[in-house]
């Protein structure tokens, strides 16, 4: 991450998220068949989201995770597909969640889910109010504002200076934490391609066993990740 004021460096971010937002399994012990090349990002059929959220959803997480820093960005990870994914599936639909009012939108985050919205109304919802927005304010929708003026707009969009609908208050916050998690979920959820966000800290993945090495410190973990479908990298 680069140049949001009030959000933390890169490599910080990076090194803080990795713990919690990394999803592991059981390694398949069976040598994994390589893996076709997935089509381009420019090329993906969304699942659920409409263009105009796709592009949206490109150009924000590029912020978020810029390809220009010292590790993988949020594009070659495929982040976009992790989230689109995501939000076409129960996360998407808060399938398994309890989302029986009474809703109070300025209460505390502690207090659990205060909108009657799924995270996939909320994109629905936020993305053009943003771009809406960004078009007012700096003469463009988001995804055609250069990099500065996009993390100005995240900037503003993350401290609610354009006093967006309260119910969907926490688009930023959800939008940052589906970044994290495509960029370190398991490559089969359609994130992390190839491991990269993986290789990058040094985690090993879904490997059975590692347990003799939990204790070294500073020393390079020698075997790559390997992940739940038994893709090794």
């Amino acid at each position: 991450m680069r140049d949001i004021p009030g959000l933390p460096s890169r490599r910080g971010f990076l090194k803080a998220s990795a713990a919690t937002a990394a999803i592991a399994g059981i390694a398949v012990p069976a040598k994994a068949e390589q893996k076709p090349e997935p089509v381009a990002l420019t090329e993906y059929k969304p699942d659920c989201l409409k263009p105009s959220e796709w592009v949206f959803v490109m150009a924000a997480v590029a912020r978020l995770i810029p390809s220009d820093g010292d590790g993988p960005g949020a594009i070659e990870t495929r982040v976009p597909v992790f989230i689109d994914k995501q939000l076409a599936g129960d996360y998407g639909k808060a399938s398994d969640w309890y989302m029986v009012g009474p809703y109070q939108p300025a209460a505390s985050p502690l207090r659990g889910w205060q909108t009657p919205l799924s995270p996939l109304e909320i994109y629905q919802q936020a993305i053009p109010l943003f771009d809406d927005w960004c078009k007012t304010t700096h003469g463009k929708i988001f995804a055609e504002l250069d990099a500065e003026t996009q993390d100005k707009a995240l900037t503003s969009l993350q401290k609610d200076e354009m006093k967006i609908k309260p119910e969907l208050r926490e688009f930023f916050g959800i939008l940052l934490a589906n970044t994290k998690e495509g960029y370190f979920s398991d490559p089969m959820y359609g994130g992390n391609h190839g491991m990269a966000a993986w290789k990058y800290i040094g985690f090993p993945g879904a490997r059975g066993s590692y347990k003799e090495w939990v204790g070294k410190h500073n020393v390079k973990y020698p075997l790559g990740p390997v992940s739940i479908s038994g893709e090794r990298g």
